[in-house]
């Protein structure tokens, strides 16, 4: 236990503790939590601290209270900001998951790539690599991506370990510091039996299709993207000032 630990309230340490549970994958999204009376009896505890426990487990995001029914493990959905320039991982860091990544394909492009996005026409001038990419957090599949990088501004990147996050070969490596993220988001409903397998999922779910281009310095163009992100796990804000 950790020296600091003594010092918190009793309640709180007992929902830290089933928190983890969750997060560990020993109680899964629908499933109950321990009910007040079983905490009751499991932690010694009184009614007023079992209730406060429960407010807790709830208030954090983790489980729903239905009333006559129970508290159950919720399913998280990761809020992703369109007006933030921000990687994968750290964007599921701030959302409390533990973040990895699995490539799928490689190759280099001799091509240049071009896409429609917000009505503009974007190129990336070869040579290209393009790598496609399934994400996850806590181990479940959360998105499949296909990134398209100038080997230009990025040269050898094909030669490094592409399950790291790209932002930090991209700022620490190479130096280049990103200008502007511009991205067209679509909804879709998966259909093909490639992405359901890669997202381990047996029914038709919903989905945003993202195709974006990122800049570094004036309309320099470091890597254009179009990835498919979890419908049932994502959702998408705005923030107008």
């Amino acid at each position: 236990m950790d020296e600091h630990d003594r010092f918190l309230p009793k309640y709180y340490k007992i929902s830290r503790e089933i928190i983890a549970k969750i997060q560990s994958g020993e109680l899964l999204p629908g499933m109950k939590v321990p009910s007040e009376n079983e905490i009751i009896n499991t932690y010694n505890v009184s009614n007023t601290t079992a209730r406060k426990i429960l407010n807790e487990i709830e208030n954090a995001g983790w489980a729903t209270r239905i009333k006559g029914k129970g508290t159950f493990v919720k399913t998280r959905n990761v809020d992703r900001s369109v007006t933030r320039i921000l990687g994968f991982t750290k964007n599921m860091i701030e959302a409390g998951y533990k973040p990895s990544t699995k490539l799928l394909d490689a190759s280099i492009l001799e091509e240049d790539y071009t896409d429609t996005i917000n009505g503009r026409n974007y190129t990336l001038a070869s040579p290209i690599y393009r790598i496609k990419r399934l994400r996850f957090a806590d181990n479940v599949p959360m998105m499949l991506e296909v990134r398209y990088i100038s080997l230009f501004l990025c040269p050898d990147i094909n030669k490094k370990d592409l399950e790291k996050p790209l932002y930090d070969y991209y700022q620490d490596l190479y130096h280049h510091r990103l200008t502007e993220v511009n991205q067209m988001i679509s909804t879709i409903i998966i259909k093909d039996e490639e992405t359901d397998r890669l997202f381990g999922v047996d029914k038709r779910i919903p989905a945003f299709l993202v195709s974006g281009v990122t800049f570094t310095g004036r309309e320099i163009i470091l890597e254009m993207e179009r990835s498919i992100y979890r419908g049932d796990r994502y959702s998408f804000s705005v923030r107008a000032t």
